[in-house]
């Protein structure tokens, strides 16, 4: 009869992981170089849960919904409408009540279309990694990995949780994801006992969404789903509590002022109507009530929620993505601005725009990874088949090249890299060759 294995559980890993040498590594996080057996893998994730980022329950749909009818300036529509038909006005009334359906149903779709493609984050994590389980090298999902397992990386992988590297040949990681530079980051096995790097920086750790540039290695993962550094920063947009824009506070104020000058002047001439006019009661009240509504700014709402929704749309044809409506405005009311460039100010890509032959330097057209462009020769295209020298030079660069061209699909739009940057600059120069089409 076989032996019942006892499942152990881990301590609370500490950040000080990457102070430890690998063999101290495998025995505070309770593994092996063969990896945990399926029994141990199945009882660390009923305790440590799914590795996926967890989504913090928002609002219900319908109260966001019906938020955009309950704020302040909309009640007061509300209420202008309703003193419309009151005052038998009802075509005032529907007009105004209409205005504000519209420009509460459009503004809610606006912000719900935002918040969807935000969800997108989830497909920065990889569906599968490769792991050493039951001593053999085999595939599971991402979201079954738990501490203690033994990940192998290889080059182009996408890392689905923060490990702690035992083993690693040439092992360079593109951390864009986490810190925004495109550059490969050296890594080593090595324990590091410096106080000087952060978390991020520590050379012996790597993290959940990031990718293998180059080389290979072995990492023992300590972290996954929303205790990894990705997942602090998704926890951190998820936790950031809704404040009012500075125009959505002048906003409120101008609605206040309006609606007690609106009641104001209409209780004043409801009393001047009756002793001053001789105006009955019911005409001084109805008279009161059309002077209520016509304070009602009814095309105040539409013009600003339409002012913020071109702001939006300009915005996300720059590839900049605004949640809420009202978060537009408030960029009017920046004066600093600390940027870092990759990313920022530049769009996490190279390109090769001249070559040196021995004779001669040719111009390089087009951007990015995609292979469109031309090598030109003067103004007039060449190719590989017009010139020798520039055949050597293009196939000496894929050669020595271990970076490949993923071309667009329904997840990603546009042309990415797999590998070093400069490396795909150079695969991607030699596929604007007349000759490679």
């Amino acid at each position: 009869m076989a032996r019942k294995q006892k499942i152990t559980t881990l301590p609370p890993i500490e950040k000080d992981v990457n102070k430890l040498t690998p063999s101290e590594v495998f025995d505070i996080l309770k593994t092996t170089k063969t990896g945990l057996t399926s029994a141990e893998a199945t009882a660390r994730l009923s305790i440590y849960g799914r590795n996926v980022l967890q989504v913090k329950k928002g609002k219900p749909l319908i109260v966001k919904f019906l938020s955009n009818f309950t704020h302040l300036m909309a009640i007061l529509l509300w209420f202008g409408g309703a003193v419309g038909f009151i005052a038998q006005m009802p075509q005032l009334g529907i007009a105004v009540w209409l205005v504000n359906i519209i420009n509460g149903s459009f503004s809610f779709f606006q912000e719900f279309r935002a918040e969807k493609a935000t969800e997108a984050l989830q497909k920065l994590l990889p569906f599968y990694a490769t792991v050493t389980r039951n001593g053999e090298q085999t595939r599971v999902l991402a979201d079954e990995l738990v501490p203690g397992d033994v990940i192998i990386l290889a080059e182009g992988d996408r890392i689905s949780a923060d490990a702690r590297l035992v083993e690693e040949n040439d092992l360079r990681i593109d951390q864009s994801t986490l810190t925004g530079e495109s550059y490969p980051v050296r890594k080593t096995k090595d324990a590091v006992l410096r106080a000087d790097l952060t978390h991020t920086e520590q050379p012996n750790l790597v993290f959940a969404g990031t990718n293998v540039a180059s080389g290979a290695g072995v990492a023992i993962v300590f972290a996954t789903a929303m205790n990894t550094e990705f997942g602090k920063i998704a926890g951190l947009t998820q936790n950031q509590k809704d404040e009012p824009s500075p125009l959505q506070k002048e906003l409120a104020k101008l609605t206040k002022m309006i609606t007690v000058m609106a009641v104001s002047i209409g209780a004043f001439f409801f009393i001047a109507a009756i002793f001053i006019a001789g105006v009955t009661v019911a005409e001084s009240f109805i008279f009161a009530l059309g002077m209520i509504v016509a304070f009602v700014p009814e095309g105040l709402l539409p013009t600003v929620t339409l002012a913020l929704a071109i702001g939006v749309q300009r915005m996300a044809k720059r590839n900049a993505l605004v949640k809420r409506l009202s978060a537009v405005e408030t960029l009017g009311c920046t004066t600093v601005i600390c940027t870092d460039k990759t990313g920022t100010l530049t769009q996490n890509e190279m390109t090769i725009s001249d070559l040196w032959l021995a004779e001669t330097q040719l111009k390089v057209t087009g951007v990015g990874y995609a292979p469109m462009g031309e090598i030109l020769n003067g103004k007039k295209p060449i190719s590989v088949d017009d010139n020798d020298d520039l055949r050597s030079l293009l196939v000496s660069a894929c050669l020595c090249n271990n970076s490949r061209l993923v071309a667009p699909d329904d997840e990603s739009p546009r042309w990415s890299i797999l590998g070093d940057p400069t490396e795909a600059a150079m695969m991607v120069t030699a596929r604007k060759d007349p000759s490679n089409h």
